[in-house]
């Protein structure tokens, strides 16, 4: 199989200067570069640029796929609505690290598998799925950064006594962004179940009533910056960090599951082992389902030849004199059928003397004997 990378790298808060997509071209002549986006893929060669450093200067996003099982997602967004520290809390290992620099703090996710990656899909369709998170997480969300935390439990990163972070409501809800970015990094769903076993199914949306009465308490100060600020076009950032502010008293009451990462990886486990007998128990079930069904159609075949055996003797010679192989199956199987009538009527003796006849008749065809033999027609 030969080797193919993917490389996307969207810029989302700024565009791209010409300078900058200058800079961009001198490495990679063949990119697809626009004034918001860099697009690449290689069958042979590698970017030569590292995407770490591309994340500090140019982009908010970045999505890399190899065919050999490696992922990678990458999100950086400014520090005012993104504690560096708060992100440390849950990228704790080599699947999901964080670093932050002067003005934002990036987020570097990765998945391997090494049995490579035989799934093909539309990779340019794929980073617009998820990007949307990037927003969720800005607004205060932070089930992103449980995702994290719980994809370094997946991949055994952590020891099994290392206690749970705060654990975020919605978690068994996961928005559309979300299950992709989950999807993406193959977020084991079991774990992520027996995760969300803790905690409401989503948190309640604040009314607009709730919003109003908060406004209204806001420092006139705090609302003339705020208007200033949206003049200046800071509105996507704003609106962020307002939201964190709404929601700051909430964030900081939330406390931990009281679980380790051993728990919830045995808890997962559990779950994987139930769900298999509950499949192997509805395989068995429809197995013995089919069976009934078919030992019942049977029984209807063995009424009908009962009525006139000798009509179905008569059509078992009428397709043997074809001397065609699929006829003879088809007498074969008829000849089966009269053998288990037979049985059930008491009549084997009968039936094993026309076998006979039947035999001596057409003995000269060793094809049709040969089935005979091995349908076991005596």
């Amino acid at each position: 199989m030969s080797e193919y990378q993917y490389y996307e790298f969207v810029a989302l808060d700024e565009t791209l200067t010409a300078k900058q997509q200058g800079e961009l071209r001198a490495v990679s002549s063949r990119g697809r570069i626009t004034s918001s986006s860099f697009v690449n893929d290689y069958q042979w060669g590698d970017l030569k640029a590292d995407p770490a450093k591309w994340m500090e200067r140019y982009f908010d996003a970045h999505l890399y796929l190899a065919n050999w099982g490696t992922r990678r997602i990458m999100l950086r967004l400014p520090r005012a609505v993104l504690d560096p520290e708060t992100v440390e809390d849950f990228c704790v290992g080599d699947s999901a690290a964080s670093w932050a620099t002067r003005t934002h703090v990036i987020l570097d996710l990765r998945s391997e598998d090494e049995d490579g990656d035989e799934e093909w899909w539309d990779e340019e369709g794929r980073l617009a799925a998820i990007v949307p998170v990037r927003a969720e997480l800005a607004g205060g969300d932070r089930r992103l950064l449980y995702l994290a935390w719980l994809l370094c439990v997946q991949n055994r990163e952590l020891t099994d006594e290392e206690p749970e972070p705060p654990v975020p409501a919605g978690l068994a809800k996961l928005s559309g962004p979300l299950r992709a970015l989950a999807d993406f990094l193959r977020l084991d769903p079991d774990l992520l179940d027996v995760a969300a076993v803790s905690r409401p199914l989503i948190e309640k949306e604040p009314s607009a009533a709730d919003l109003r009465r908060w406004v209204k308490a806001l420092p006139t100060a705090d609302k003339d910056e705020v208007l200033l600020r949206v003049l200046r076009g800071d509105a996507w950032l704003l609106r962020s960090e307002l939201l964190r502010q709404f929601h700051g008293v909430r964030e900081e009451s939330l406390a931990g599951g009281g679980r380790t990462a051993g728990d919830l990886l045995a808890a997962a486990e559990e779950r994987w082992a139930a769900r298999q007998q509950q499949e192997r128990e509805r395989e068995a079930a429809e197995r013995q389902r089919r069976a009934e069904a078919a030992a019942a159609a049977r029984e209807q075949r063995l009424d009908e030849l009962a009525c006139d055996p000798v009509r179905t003797w008569n059509q078992v010679d009428e397709l043997i004199a074809t001397k065609r192989p699929k006829d003879y199956d088809t007498a074969v199987a008829l000849l089966s059928d009269l053998q288990t009538l037979a049985v059930r009527e008491g009549e084997i003796f009968e039936f094993a003397e026309q076998m006979t006849r039947l035999r001596e008749r057409h003995a000269r065809k060793p094809s049709l004997i040969d089935r005979f033999d091995r349908a076991r027609l005596d």
